[in-house]
């Protein structure tokens, strides 16, 4: 009991914490991403990708947003987030898309979870050693030449599923290696590949639930006879690298600060470390307590830009580990504590996330991603 009320108490405190930096999630947004796949292309089952922190989203805030929507299962990159899922009792399948250690694929029956075999050698280890039923996606190299069994080596991936009565191989898949460039030569022989690797292993197994080669930049180039899944991954997070301008997607993450400091400097005075930003004129510089480690990129400095007040505050100098500085001279009636938004949901701002990787050559993906973890993240319907 005295256990108990200690962590009660300390619950109590905790809740009284104001976070300095708040990551904002937007509920309805990812559930309308989703809809919105989902009834432009109706031929396709939908599996959200969780992988990653949910894309820097969340991993357990964005299971729970999803976990009623009926999807055929979530796919993470490995056991670790897959065990996290399960411990916050998300009742949705999950698909592993990772590679798998065997020791960890022994020691987690398939009532939990589904592994993806991502090579022949992995593929002839499981037929050598599982002696419990464990359900597996089978991956073949189209083209992307990262993972998968190669296709000249299908023949023999077949007899070693067909070996073991333990292995149940519920789905087989791939991955598109340039499905967003605007030459889709490549795509289309990779395709080509697929529907001959549909054909082979419908030949052979009547059980497989699941044909999945398309992550979301893919999904208008499949085609529905031989593709009847799509992982649903930067889409969902209302994301349009495809450039599908039939998708009406809403980005789902917003990060907030606020001003720490505030000062009036006079014209050529530095700011920052390595003095790389002087200024020309007087001017006011507010700080913000969020830097590189909190997921502003680096690259940013002398670059970037913060909004406050509906207004856009160019970095001044270079983003630290915890602060960066920005040029506030053109906003009036600042004072500390005042809001910042770090990274908006509002795709056409300056510091919207796939603005903020077109500005340092990087994918949104990076931005996201490098959002750490620890951060606070407040689920929330509308941001």
């Amino acid at each position: 009991m005295k256990l108990i009320t200690l962590l009660r108490n300390l619950r109590k405190r905790f809740s009284k914490y104001t976070h300095t930096i708040e990551v904002l999630i937007s509920k309805d947004n990812i559930l309308e991403n989703l809809k919105e796949y989902k009834t432009k292309y109706s031929d396709f089952s939908f599996a959200p990708v969780l992988k990653s922190n949910a894309y820097g989203h969340g991993l357990i805030e964005v299971a729970k947003i999803l976990d009623k929507e009926n999807s055929p299962f979530f796919v993470v990159d490995s056991l670790y987030e897959a065990r996290l899922l399960r411990h916050h009792k998300i009742k949705t399948e999950i698909l592993i898309i990772g590679y798998t250690m065997l020791k960890n694929v022994q020691n987690y029956n398939s009532v939990n979870f589904i592994f993806t075999v991502v090579s022949l050698e992995e593929l002839r280890i499981l037929a050598e050693k599982i002696h419990k039923n464990t359900r597996i996606h089978l991956k073949i190299d189209t083209g992307m030449h990262r993972q998968g069994i190669l296709m000249s080596k299908i023949d023999e991936a077949i007899k070693l599923i067909k070996s073991n009565q333990h292995l149940v191989l519920e789905g087989v898949c791939s991955h598109l290696a340039d499905a967003d460039a605007q030459d889709k030569t490549f795509t289309e022989r990779q395709l080509s590949d697929w529907e001959k690797v549909v054909k082979i292993f419908r030949g052979e197994f009547t059980h497989i639930k699941y044909f999945h080669i398309s992550a979301t930049s893919g999904v208008s180039l499949v085609d529905k006879e031989f593709t009847n899944l799509i992982r649903l991954g930067i889409g969902l997070y209302g994301i349009n690298l495809a450039n599908d301008s039939d998708l009406d997607l809403k980005p789902a993450l917003a990060m907030k600060s606020i001003i720490s400091t505030l000062r009036d400097l006079e014209k050529g005075e530095c700011v920052g470390y390595n003095h790389i930003y002087t200024l020309e004129e007087r001017a006011k510089i507010a700080t913000v307590p969020t830097g590189y480690f909190e997921g502003v990129d680096r690259r940013l400095s002398n670059l970037g830009f913060f909004k406050i007040k509906n207004d856009f505050a160019k970095i001044a100098g270079r983003v630290s580990m915890n602060m960066t500085s920005v040029d506030v001279s053109h906003i009036s009636g600042l004072k500390i504590g005042d809001e910042v938004v770090v990274i908006s949901e509002k795709s056409e701002d300056e510091n919207s996330v796939v603005n903020i990787a077109k500005k340092i050559n990087t994918i949104p993906y990076e931005i996201l991603v490098h959002i750490p973890s620890a951060l606070h993240r407040k689920v929330v319907k509308n941001i």
